[in-house]
Order: C-alpha cells, then structure tokens, then sequence
C-alpha cells in the first residue's frame, strides 16, 4: 500500500473555551472536513510558541493549512511576524498551502499586503461569494452565489503584487486570493459546519449587539455551505499531486 502522506497544520489560536468544548478545535475541525485518515496530520501551535520546522524541511510535507486565529494580524505580536517569516520561505519553495481567515491574511502580510480592520466592520454569518477567476487550480468551482461560513473582523485590504483575486463578498473585495504557484489563501471557513457557525454567533451575540447587528437574524440565516467541505478535498488532492483529479471533481 502506499505511505500515507502528511499535512502540516499551522495552528494559530484556539476556539472559545465553549465551542472548543463541544465540537473540538480548529485543527479537529480541518481533520474531520478532510478527512482522518487522508493524512498523517502534524500540528504546530505557533501562538503557543511552537517552534517551526526549517523551511528546506517542509518538503516531507504534503502541504501546508495555516488556521483561523482570534488574534489580529495587525496587531504583529512576535510569533505571529515570526511565522510569516516562515511562511514566505515556504512559499518561495513552492509548497502547497492554503491560509484560512487569519492565515489568508499572514500569507497576505508574509507576501507583502496589507491586513487592516475592515473598513465594512464585522463580516460573521452564512453568506455568498461572488466568483473572480473561472480557471484556478484551487478555487475553479467557486461559482457566484456559492455559500461560505465566515467570522472575522480584519481582512487583506491591499493583496500582495501579483496576486490574484479568486472571490469577493459582501464587505471583502479579496475573500479569497492566490498568491501565485501553490500558495492560496480564503477569508472564509471552509472546515466550518452549520453548527460551528450558529455557535460562533451565539458567542459573539453581546458584541453583534453592541456593533448593530441582529445576531438572532444572522443565526437563523445560517445554512449549509458544502463549497467548504469540497474546496477542503480539491486542496488534499493537490496536495496528493492528482491536479487533474482535482479539476474532474467539478462541483
């Protein structure tokens, strides 16, 4: 049989306490969505002061999924600088990886754009993207109108030279982007379920209130988004080197 290959997660923060305690964390999240047994998974907890590997080491890795964060990339606290550091060696060496939330927006820091509040304010709730490029690896069935989780109140307001705009949504001009060879990166969850979200909003209620949102609104429009779960295992089969697969398995 052959080796199972392995996925390195790049961990950089955890879930509230509430929501860790019922569903697990981030990297539990991305394991379930791409499956346990795809990979032999490794995680680095970078907030935790988990040290990196040397990029030239990275090679026996599959790939590379940077998490969500409850940090701010703005704010630039030193394990966070340090891992963008890391993160545009990797991307120099040509490994795949993919950026979620807070890692899109590390990647889009790391390559030379700029993270900022969200000049919109807070974007949380299930909502639809708006498609940009039709001929990506990655994201080539992200068709306008398909439904995405997200939460988040920073976003990549200016990308890095060269980059490409995959997707906009409502209050993101850049919601996901490709930072050129195998690098991409999405302000939306894809490792994200219907449950995780209203949680998410629950959570957050007291804030959503105070910012003028109906937080019992947005959690009753909260819906499936199965884009997440298949742009998760489009991302394993290019990791995988079946790029060909990864275009066959459309929509």
């Amino acid at each position: 049989m052959p080796e199972t290959p392995s996925l390195l997660i790049i961990k950089t923060g955890s879930a509230p306490e509430r929501i860790r305690a019922r569903f697990g964390d981030f990297d539990a999240w991305f394991r379930r969505a791409l499956g346990e047994h795809r990979f032999n998974y490794a995680v680095i907890a970078v907030d935790r002061g988990h040290a990196l590997p040397d990029p030239i080491h990275t090679e026996s890795y599959a790939g590379i999924l940077v998490t969500g964060s409850p940090a701010m990339v703005s704010h630039r606290l030193d394990w966070s600088e340090r891992t963008a550091a890391w993160l545009a060696a990797v991307h120099e060496r040509g490994r795949p990886v993919l950026g979620v939330c807070y890692g899109h927006q590390l990647l889009a820091h790391a390559l030379g754009g700029k993270v900022a509040a969200n000049p919109h304010g807070r974007r949380m709730g299930t909502g639809p993207i708006r498609a940009c490029a039709a001929d990506d690896a990655l994201l080539s069935t992200a068709a306008d109108g398909r439904m995405v989780h997200s939460t988040h109140l920073e976003a990549v307001i200016e990308p890095p030279t060269g980059a490409r705009v995959l997707a906009s949504a409502d209050g993101d001009a850049h919601h996901a982007l490709h930072f050129g060879d195998r690098s991409w990166g999405v302000q939306f969850h894809p490792e994200f379920n219907a449950e995780i979200m209203r949680a998410y909003i629950r959570e957050r209620k007291d804030d959503l209130r105070a910012e003028g949102f109906d937080g019992d609104a947005l959690e009753r429009a909260v819906g499936d988004a199965p884009f997440g779960d298949q742009l998760l295992s489009r991302f394993a089969r290019l990791c995988a080197g079946k790029d060909g697969e990864a275009h066959a398995i459309g929509a």
